[in-house]
């Protein structure tokens, strides 16, 4: 973990391509539909387009004959406040199945308070699911030196929602790689593309049991 603020330092600062990836969202008019809700870590920031984890996503499910589109809704640098603004919009065009709710580091880095972030998470989770959509929630570590209290608070807010709420949580979508630096990019901040696969093994086995019940809708 003590590499992490460094990689999480500029997540702010990484706004050159804000706006949301939306690749193959067309399809959600004919098949059910998995929004991913995020920032730079699912939009494919420095990355040649399509190999990021949420287009590895797609081609998982046609492996596993899982008929679902995948919308990605990714903006690099967003916050919770950022995610909730646009989630109407989202919800009313794509009409998601599952929404994957992936958002948190920047509040971190720009100081926004825990209350805040927790609210604006809560409120997703419940605008999505009052449109009939299963949540998966994917959480965020911030490095050690923001003292233990305050990092053992920020991911106690993931963990309470997901409890409170009753979905799944994914605990670190950068799990297993956080203190490999030959898995990140030259800014040492975004995954490489061989790191992408194991950012989707960390979502998989928490997505794959909101699709069953979904997939013949």
């Amino acid at each position: 973990m003590d590499t992490l603020k460094k990689k999480l330092r500029v997540f702010t600062l990484v706004c050159a391509a804000c706006v949301p990836v939306l690749a193959h969202a067309a399809d959600t008019q004919t098949k059910p539909a998995i929004v991913v809700l995020g920032d730079s870590l699912s939009a494919e920031y420095g990355l040649p387009r399509d190999t990021g984890w949420v287009n590895l996503l797609r081609d998982k499910l046609a492996k596993e004959r899982l008929d679902y589109s995948v919308a990605n809704s990714s903006i690099s640098g967003d916050t919770t406040s950022g995610g909730r603004a646009r989630l109407t919009a989202v919800l009313t065009r794509i009409k998601p199945k599952v929404v994957i709710v992936e958002l948190g580091a920047n509040d971190a880095l720009r100081g926004v308070p825990l209350a805040t972030t927790e609210t604006n998470l809560r409120t997703i989770v419940d605008a999505s699911q009052a449109a009939h959509a299963k949540v998966l929630l994917i959480g965020m570590y911030v490095p050690p030196n923001y003292g233990p209290d305050y990092t053992q608070k920020f991911h106690a807010v993931y963990e309470q929602i997901a409890k409170d709420k009753k979905v799944p949580l994914v605990p670190f979508l950068l799990a297993g790689i956080e203190n490999q630096p030959n898995m990140f990019q030259a800014d040492q901040i975004h995954p490489t593309v061989q790191a992408q696969p194991l950012l989707l093994n960390n979502v998989w086995p928490s997505l794959k049991p909101l699709l069953g019940a979904s997939a013949s809708q």
